[in-house]
């Protein structure tokens, strides 16, 4: 299975954003920054350069302005233009800080906004960019800028150990909130790729499973027309014994019509043997579902344990692509670390359903056994090398996401031999996988009432 950066390459989600947001929330800040302008001047009396000031709220504003005349409303930007976008509103607000009294203005907090919107949206390489242009904006903006006085000449500023301190406060919560928006996306945006490659197998499950089903209602529906050409052709060939010429032709009617009769059989026994069934015994679910696996050198034995003594019915299951497609995905994650066998062990009582899978590997490793199921996990022990194996977090999740869409719980351990045998054992000794179902949650309703005592496959 292809890891997370070839299905959904990271360069791609910095062309995520339509330039209408971030001229959206351009016009937000100049709204902003011009009401706090006019407040300072107007309401605080505080002596600024307005002309000054207006020209870096003007320059943003007109830059929106051009981009919403230039750029239909649906572009998107790419990653170098996102890039630059940032910065221009980063350094039109350090230029506005300057004029207002750098770090001693309280708003100089405004300077992490830039940082964490290029974390949440673009690569790492852009916000070490960012992040790292704004530490160096804040620095200098602490020795350099132009100082805020009162009209009648006061200077206004805080005390050198508070100026400093601000300095400390906002460099490191560019560096924190940085760091924090770009382990948040990245989770969300994994857990993002996974659910989609889990619907994509899902929606392939179900197109086999409705395909199977069209399969078998053709073979069936076309069995009625065959059978009374053959029946008509039969006919005419005890009747067509006098004309040679006619007799050939009714001859291999009958013939290309048996031939059309063995390839819907044919059909429709592989519809029925697949996916046409809409409801099978809890074994045949297995059996369907490690069918795939059975010839890949790895001995598969299914058993039923002692459970089932009581007098319960074997539960007969609603076939759920889900259900297929996530055991199907279990039995093959053991069967590629399994040494020799893999166990698929199955058992019910009149409420419950468990079915564990186990192999004779090497068994889970240790530091990972606590964050199984989570997508791209990047690395697991395989059958020929303990240090490393490719590929274990998606296949797992989306058979773990599946299983609990059907109402599963399911639970991942180690067996107890000695896992630094070489030797395959004759039981269970590597990874455990336990699939446990609540028996309403997947049992078909006809069974619930009896109905499919001698069901069979």
């Amino acid at each position: 299975m292809k890891s997370n950066q070839d299905l959904f390459p990271e360069s791609n989600r910095g062309e995520w954003i339509r330039l209408r947001t971030m001229i959206f929330i351009r016009w937000v800040a100049i709204i902003g920054q011009t009401a706090a302008i006019i407040i300072a001047y107007k309401y605080f009396e505080l002596a600024l350069d307005l002309s000054l000031c207006f020209l870096a709220v003007g320059l943003s504003a007109l830059a929106n302005i051009i981009a919403g005349l230039f750029y239909p409303e649906s572009k998107r930007l790419r990653e170098l233009e996102n890039v630059f976008m940032i910065l221009f509103d980063l350094f039109q607000l350090a230029f506005l800080l300057f004029l207002t009294g750098g770090l001693n203005n309280p708003f100089s907090v405004l300077l992490i906004a830039p940082v964490v919107v290029s974390a949440a949206a673009l690569k790492k390489r852009s916000t070490f960019i960012i992040g790292s242009a704004a530490i160096l904006i804040v620095t200098l903006l602490s020795q350099y800028y132009i100082p805020l006085e009162n009209l009648s000449g006061k200077t206004i500023s805080i005390a050198n150990i508070f100026l400093f301190g601000n300095w400390i406060a906002i460099s490191t919560g560019i560096v924190f909130l940085a760091f924090y928006a770009t382990r948040v996306t990245s989770e969300l945006n994994t857990m993002s790729d996974a659910l989609f490659a889990t619907q994509t197998a899902l929606s392939r499950e179900q197109k086999l499973t409705d395909l199977g089903g069209v399969i078998a209602a053709a073979a069936h529906e076309l069995g009625t027309p065959l059978a009374t050409i053959k029946l008509t052709s039969s006919e005419l060939i005890g009747e067509l014994k006098n004309f040679p010429e006619l007799l050939d032709d009714a001859l291999l009617i009958r013939d290309q019509a048996n031939r059309c009769g063995n390839i819907l059989n044919s059909m429709g026994s592989a519809g029925k043997d697949d996916l046409q069934m809409h409801q099978a015994l809890l074994a045949e679910i297995i059996r369907e579902a490690a069918e795939p696996h059975s010839k890949r050198g790895i001995e598969i034995e299914t058993k039923i344990s002692d459970g089932h003594k009581g007098g319960i019915d074997e539960p007969c299951i609603i076939r759920r692509p889900e259900i297929i497609h996530g055991l199907r995905n279990m039995i093959q994650n053991a069967v590629d670390f399994a040494k020799a066998k893999v166990w698929v062990e199955s058992s019910w009582t009149k409420d419950s359903i468990i079915i564990t899978i186990s192999d004779d590997g090497h068994g889970y490793p240790p530091n990972l056994l606590g964050r199984l199921g989570d997508p791209f996990l990047g690395s697991k022990i395989g059958r020929d090398d303990s240090q490393g194996y490719e590929g274990m977090g998606l296949g797992l999740f989306i058979a773990k996401t599946l299983l609990e869409r059907t109402g599963a719980e399911i639970s991942f351990a180690n067996g107890l031999k000695n896992q630094n045998s070489n030797q395959s054992q004759n039981e269970p000794s590597g990874a455990i996988v336990e699939i446990y179902w609540p028996r309403k949650k997947v049992e078909s309703i006809s069974n619930l009432f009896g109905e499919n005592k001698n069901f069979s496959i």
